[in-house]
């Protein structure tokens, strides 16, 4: 009863917005209708069609069933009070209007169901995709995550416990061990952004920000971690100013270049490159790696890939999971994503649109 209750809750609430959108359109209607009826010698029947394309207008752009409800009633009675001989009254004698009428209110109400139910289904299938996206995200990190405490804890105890170990072995251990805590670090960062896009309540504000500046920190973080990597920034000449939540782009950056660290093999150079693409800002990441493996391609941002092939058991190995937190905060901003293999190495594009809206999550 509770589920009935918030169903019904849901399928007729109000809302001013909803109100706005659905009186403006309905007003329209009713405008083109006075014009065509004024300007064109037709006969009675022609403000039908306008009316349920209306309804389903109004169905479509306001939530729940109320307004196009609503909107169907209101049509019924403007077409046979205002549009329909006699004018400015209601007359129910004519042959056949009844059924005439009686066929449109049907229609109307029709559209308005099936619209509001497809919106329905949108939404819980977006819904079904971010459950399954979270699913993914800790079944990858549960397994993951394993590995490289268990090497913590090893290596610590290991030099704890033979304090005889010469500096060079303990320098080793303490490198195995900073690196595995550098790697957890980044994997709690990405469940923090895929945790903060993932919030029904969340917005992603997104602000006009410099493409200069936003690779220079991309590159910056990523030079501190792999100094002997050489990396290059390519940029427009002219100020490229593009919105987008900056820390989170930051991110996506992060991650691309460090997989091609992880995952390129014989990766000794990166270039970065950010350019006006039409109505988009064109990002690309660039390896001179090894690639990517063909049969990886389609599967590269559902957070599945494991190199089990070259490393198993080794859960650093995990590129789907960075790589699917990319493709979460890219679609977060509206924009796109790929990967194609380069000669030599991959290239991972993403375009981000030049617009100032907010995207709800």
């Amino acid at each position: 009863m509770k589920f009935s209750r918030k169903k019904l809750r849901h399928m007729f609430s109000f809302s001013w917005r909803d109100l706005w959108v659905a009186a403006a359109i309905f007003l329209c209607a009713t405008g083109a209708c006075v014009l065509l009826h004024q300007l064109a010698d037709t006969t009675d029947g022609f403000a039908s069609p306008v009316y349920v394309l209306a309804v389903l207008l109004i169905s479509r752009f306001t939530d729940g069933y109320l307004f196009g409800l609503i909107a169907a009633v209101l049509g019924v009675i403007g077409v046979n009070y205002v549009f329909t001989y006699p004018y400015m009254a209601f007359n129910f004698t004519i042959a056949g209007y009844p059924l005439t009428i009686l066929t449109f209110l049907v229609v109307s109400l029709v559209t308005s169901a099936l619209t509001s139910q497809a919106k329905e289904q949108d939404r819980l299938r977006m819904e079904n995709e971010k459950v399954k996206m979270r699913a993914d995200l800790l079944r990858s990190v549960s397994h993951d995550i394993r590995t490289p405490l268990t090497s913590i804890v090893g290596a610590t105890s290991t030099v704890l416990d033979n304090p005889a170990l010469s500096k060079e072995e303990q320098t080793s251990l303490l490198t195995d061990v900073r690196d595995d805590a550098q790697w957890l670090i980044r994997v709690v960062e990405n469940l923090l952004s895929i945790t903060r896009i993932g919030n029904d309540q969340a917005k992603i504000t997104k602000q006009p920000e410099a493409a200069e500046e936003v690779l220079g920190e991309a590159v910056q973080k990523f030079r501190k971690r792999f100094p002997a990597v050489a990396v290059e920034a390519r940029i427009p000449e002219e100020l490229l100013l593009i919105p987008m939540d900056a820390i989170l782009i930051v991110q996506v950056l992060s991650n691309l270049m460090e997989n091609a660290v992880f995952h390129g093999g014989t990766t000794t150079r990166i270039t970065l490159t950010v350019q006006r693409e039409d109505n988009w800002a064109r990002f690309t990441v660039r390896d001179n790696g090894q690639g990517i493996p063909p049969q990886k391609l389609s599967l590269l941002f559902t957070g599945t890939i494991r190199d089990n092939e070259t490393s198993p058991g080794d859960g650093k190995r995990n590129m789907g999971l960075g790589l699917s937190v990319c493709m979460a905060i890219v679609r977060a901003h509206g924009g796109t994503m790929e990967a194609r293999n380069a000669d030599p190495g991959a290239e991972f594009t993403f375009r981000l649109p030049l617009s100032k809206e907010e995207q709800t999550i």
